[in-house]
């Protein structure tokens, strides 16, 4: 891969616009309060937390500006194996793009490792949003903060927020890793399911499946399993079924 040159000003510069935002990821707020919910965790069913991140060419986005719209949130390693496979042979190769160009649709991509960590680094993410033809916003979150907001733990890890702002489905992109379907039966895209869901008026069922990937790289090196509240309300629900 040709590397574009960057002289020490651009990165300076840049390396400062990403404090800044980090800084202002904390200040978020869920639909139209403005009170200060910087301690809040996205559940599904409740109001999104805001965030504001800079992307990989310096611009800044804040999650409220595309309310009114079916927001689908990719947490994104451009040197996980999973996602490799996903840009280069899967789903998003043209997935993402098709559905961010709709007016009604918005597709943010959040890469939250941590300097030193597997896929790093504002250059390197820059080089692979312009390989891979990614024309939606791919947002630096190095510090975690979005990260620990949404407890995402894989590359990928899919969030979908309905145009009223709620959070209505966390996890899995499909059932088949590599294209290799888990258990029996057809290969489902469960983000394309959420979505038909939404469309047709229905609330979107199961909510949340387990996601798989790489895991995202957190600064304090731990893992974070899979969120009992999520598996117990899937449960509660399949039982009054």
């Amino acid at each position: 891969m040709t590397m574009k040159p960057w002289n020490t000003l651009t990165i300076f510069g840049l390396s400062a616009t990403l404090a800044v935002s980090s800084a202002s990821a904390l200040d978020h707020h869920g639909g139209d309060d403005d009170s200060d919910e910087k301690e809040k965790k996205a559940e599904i069913g409740e109001k999104a937390p805001n965030f504001t991140l800079t992307d990989v060419h310096g611009e800044e986005h804040s999650l409220k500006d595309f309310k009114g719209k079916t927001i689908i949130l990719e947490w994104f390693n451009p040197e996980c194996p999973f996602v490799v496979h996903l840009y280069e042979e899967g789903e998003f190769q043209t997935m993402p793009n098709e559905l961010h160009e709709k007016d009604d649709y918005a597709w943010i991509a959040i890469n939250s490792n941590s300097p030193g960590t597997q896929g790093h680094g504002v250059e390197k993410n820059r080089d692979y949003h312009e390989k891979w033809n990614m024309e939606f916003p791919l947002l630096i979150d190095e510090d975690n903060t979005v990260a620990n907001m949404y407890d995402a733990r894989t590359t990928p890890h899919m969030y979908i927020i309905d145009p009223d702002f709620n959070l209505v489905y966390h996890g899995a992109i499909s059932n088949a890793p590599f294209d290799r379907v888990r258990g029996d039966g057809e290969k489902v895209n469960y983000v394309d399911r959420a979505i038909e869901q939404l469309r047709n008026g229905e609330t979107v069922s199961p909510s949340y499946i387990q996601p798989w990937g790489c895991t995202v790289k957190y600064a304090d090196g731990e893992r974070r399993p899979e969120p009992r509240r999520d598996r117990d309300r899937e449960r509660r629900r399949d039982r009054r079924r």
